[in-house]
């Protein structure tokens, strides 16, 4: 299809557009690309109209504008007027979950989008307010505190079990500007205070978590997708392989398998608050205890696992994109 069919699409088409919010990261652009195959007209919006992913032929148009905050909800309601017809969101980063979450009454009229309330995703986000939850719930998580000033690092730093990681409750732009890196090893006390000192700044929240003994093929994950009643409308269990950094890095490659208790923590992790919206769950099998612990949430977005459920037929975020427009759901058996 040219991109003079896709820019018809977007005004008279017989289903609502999709806006890929985020199409300046790779998971932004294999939603848009997953989207246009399957005949959705896709407007996508990047930070970076230079980014790679800005040039592909998956849109009908590209918007440039802040991902994020009042610059964000702007743009969204100057392209409202330019559509004439509602559109599902679907946001592609953690900061534009956030906003379209806390900003969604702003854009009603003119979006669907399929998001449990504000409350219950910020919680999930924030990984100190999920630690916190988690252990009332009593669900299965390595052994974590949340630092919120320097004696809190220290009595972590005297207390807890080593090795441990340090990472950001929340991933804000600012340790995005410092780092790459989603957490930072830290082998005994003395080195978790050091590296405290160092990063504090980068991050209102901070979390020192214990490490989970395994390799990268210890590490399992669940995505699907629950609709408005809290349902699992699909779901798609994978592990890793390989993962770039070694240690504490993003998956380089993975393959689909069936773990009954990664799905059976996930449905209870999500089902457990009555989640909206797509979900992801990333847990690691201790190679000493054989215990299957979760590592973190992720929710209102796609990730990488996207591409891979696609190639196995599993369609999360087509799924989505039916839900939230009212359109029947494809017809994926759970995994």
């Amino acid at each position: 299809m040219s991109r003079r069919d896709r820019r018809a699409l977007l005004t008279s088409g017989p289903h609502p557009p999709a806006v890929v919010v985020g199409l300046d990261n790779i998971t932004g652009l294999q939603t848009a690309r997953i989207l246009d195959a399957r005949g959705v007209a896709v407007v996508g919006i990047a930070s970076d109209a230079r980014h790679f992913g800005s040039r592909t032929n998956a849109c009908a148009a590209v918007v440039e504008s802040p991902l994020a905050g009042d610059p964000l909800v702007a743009a969204l309601r100057r392209l409202a007027r330019r559509l004439g017809r509602v559109a599902v969101l679907v946001p592609c980063t953690d900061e534009a979950v956030l906003t379209l979450s806390e900003r969604r009454d702003e854009l009603g009229a003119s979006y669907l989008l399929p998001l449990s309330g504000h409350h219950v995703v910020e919680m999930l986000l924030d990984k100190a307010r999920f630690a916190e939850h988690a252990r009332a719930a009593g669900l299965a998580i390595p052994d974590t505190v949340v630092l919120r000033s320097r004696d809190d690092a220290v009595s972590a730093a005297g207390s807890m079990s080593f090795p441990a990681v340090l990472k950001p409750a929340t991933k804000t732009a600012t340790w995005r500007g410092h780092t790459s890196a989603k957490a930072v090893p830290v082998a005994d006390g003395d080195e978790l205070l050091a590296v405290y000192d160092r990063v504090q700044e980068w991050s209102d929240e901070l979390l020192a978590q214990a490490w989970v003994d395994g390799g990268e093929d210890h590490l399992y994950s669940c995505n699907a997708y629950f609709d408005a009643a809290g349902e699992p409308l699909v779901t798609f269990v994978a592990r890793k392989l390989r993962q770039w950094p070694p240690e504490v890095g993003t998956s380089a490659s993975g393959e689909e398998c069936r773990n009954d208790e990664v799905l059976e923590q996930t449905l209870r992790t999500f089902g457990g608050v009555g989640f909206h919206g797509l979900a992801y769950l990333e847990l690691k099998q201790d190679a000493r205890t054989g215990r299957t612990l979760i590592i973190e949430p992720n929710v209102g977005r796609p990730t990488g696992r996207s591409a891979i459920a696609e190639r196995a037929g599993v369609e999360l975020v087509y799924t989505a994109y039916c839900d939230a427009a009212g359109l029947p759901v494809p017809q994926t058996p759970q995994r």
